[in-house]
């Protein structure tokens, strides 16, 4: 194998492996030893990708001396990982047909066709069903419950629930819309937090006092001011203290914590903590990793029976992170829930 072929092959970007006629492997570059492992060369093809579309293009194009092309989903060292294959002919030495194999990763494309994909149906899905509701206490209003006055009154305080939730979850697809197209640009308004939060519970009172939940601030300081959206911010909190009212258990108490802390690791400087603490049900560590996921739910039908629309803790994520601060939850089923806002001072 000439040293400059193996150079030339070093200098591009996309992984890149040469074989020779026996499908032994002449070079490889860096980023196609970051994708399958290092040792490629002296190795046969099927040894690192074992794929039956990706051995076919490959034999055809050695047989053939005709470029192919495939689509592969393999085993790398990155896990699973969707490959687009380019197979050229290729001989640098003269000693007979070999091949140059390009991989493209489309791993990212792939997830967000899937998640494009999965949005829409979960979108559909939660208007279908008030959608279907209304429908058909029309018609029932149409019909048979024409003249019943008992069972009209029911039936359009039903319609008026389903159409307050569709509208609800209108609203949190449009503040979601909207969050993330602002997220690359960091808010710079100075705003105090510990008002935001006082005007926040009193909007939340009547809501706890319904529910037979105490809510409670604890804040060292009367004044803490930090670079922030405000509405965003006010958001964040109505979000999260409506959360810990629903799900934090009659009769128990919500507490809302905020301390300063002079030196954040992850955040490398000053920050404000907020935590929303419940102590409600709590939730299994099995949903942690996924509950800030758009209309993922610990309980989908109690969700949608306290009207949540699925996108409360997705859309708080989204500002958390425009604000380059941090969400962490800790939870552990029987004894609450504690969800952490973490935002930078300066």
């Amino acid at each position: 194998m000439p040293a400059t072929v193996a150079a030339i092959l070093d200098t591009i970007p996309m992984p890149l492996v040469l074989v020779d006629a026996g499908q032994r492997v002449l070079a490889a570059n860096g980023p196609a030893a970051v994708l399958f492992g290092e040792g490629l060369v002296g190795r046969t093809a099927p040894t690192f990708l074992r794929h039956p579309a990706f051995l076919d293009g490959l034999e055809h194009c050695l047989n053939e001396g005709a470029r192919t092309t495939a689509r592969v989903m393999a085993a790398t060292r990155a896990g699973e990982t969707h490959l687009a294959v380019t197979i050229s002919p290729f001989d640098p030495e003269g000693a007979g047909q070999g091949a140059l194999i390009a991989f493209e990763d489309l791993t990212a494309q792939e997830q967000a066709v899937s998640m494009r994909r999965d949005f829409v149906a979960n979108v559909s899905h939660e208007l279908r069903t008030p959608l279907t509701a209304l429908v058909g206490f029309i018609d029932t209003l149409r019909g048979a419950a024409r003249d019943d006055a008992a069972a009209r009154d029911r039936f359009l305080g039903i319609m008026e629930r389903e159409a307050g939730r569709m509208i609800r979850l209108v609203n949190d697809l449009l503040s979601l819309s909207r969050v993330e197209s602002e997220e690359r640009r960091r808010p710079d308004q100075k705003v105090e937090v510990v008002s935001l939060l006082k005007s926040a519970l009193v909007t939340h009172r009547e809501q706890a006092e319904g529910a037979g939940v105490a809510l409670n601030l604890e804040a060292a300081r009367e004044a803490v001011w930090i670079k922030a959206d405000g509405d965003q911010l006010t958001q964040v909190f109505y979000n999260l203290i409506e959360n810990a009212v629903k799900y934090g258990g009659a009769g128990k108490e919500v507490t809302i914590r905020l301390t300063e802390v002079d030196h954040e690791p992850v955040l490398r400087g000053p920050a404000v903590q907020i935590e929303f603490i419940d102590r409600g049900e709590g939730i299994d560590a099995l949903h942690l990793p996924r509950i800030t996921e758009r209309f993922y739910r610990v309980d989908a039908h109690r969700s949608r029976e306290k009207g949540g629309t699925g996108l409360g803790l997705a859309i708080v994520k989204h500002i958390v992170s425009r604000h380059r601060g941090r969400l962490r939850i800790e939870s552990e089923p029987g004894k609450g829930s504690n969800f952490m806002v973490i935002l930078p001072v300066g």
